[in-house]
């Protein structure tokens, strides 16, 4: 069963790319005592998640930063120096977080993960955006299989 609006999001370590390499960091710290705007997406450098989702959210980072969102968090099952690679491919310079859940223990936790072995992907995290307070899921907006509607930078500015 999927995490819903109300949950708490479970403390899981990630990682996110440090000066000295990848650094671990727990959900608890980035999320306890803010207001996040997170999405998640199956993979780096894919097609949908580089031309639309990713990119999406840096265009529109300062409107929604402006809506007072701490923190923009783009979390997807890659490991560190695969999402340090993307988010500057992408431009996303101090903006958006790129959030390494490499073993799938945030996105299994959260029961959003997909089996995409029959793609050579493994397992991967679903489409879906949320808007966080406090670690408490205040929106939740999943994707049907294949299909790029609801996650969108755009639908996380209407919905704040």
């Amino acid at each position: 069963m999927s995490i819903q609006v109300g949950d708490r999001i479970p403390n899981v370590t990630l990682y996110v790319m440090g000066e000295g390499g990848p650094q671990p960091v727990t959900t608890d710290e980035i999320l306890s005592g803010n207001r996040v705007a997170l999405f998640a997406l199956p993979g780096a450098f894919t097609p949908t998640c580089s031309a639309s989702h990713l990119p999406g959210f840096v265009v529109h980072a300062d409107e929604i930063r402006a809506k007072q969102i701490d923190q923009i968090v783009c979390l997807s099952v890659n490991d560190a120096f695969v999402m340090d690679a993307w988010g500057k491919a992408q431009n996303v310079g101090h903006n958006i977080l790129m959030v390494a859940d490499g073993n799938a223990d945030f996105t299994e936790a959260v029961g959003l993960d997909e089996d995409r072995h029959d793609r050579g992907m493994g397992i991967r995290s679903q489409r879906y955006s949320m808007i966080i307070e406090n670690s408490i899921v205040k929106t939740l907006n999943v994707e049907a299989p294949g299909k790029f509607a609801v996650s969108s930078a755009e639908q996380i500015l209407k919905q704040l």
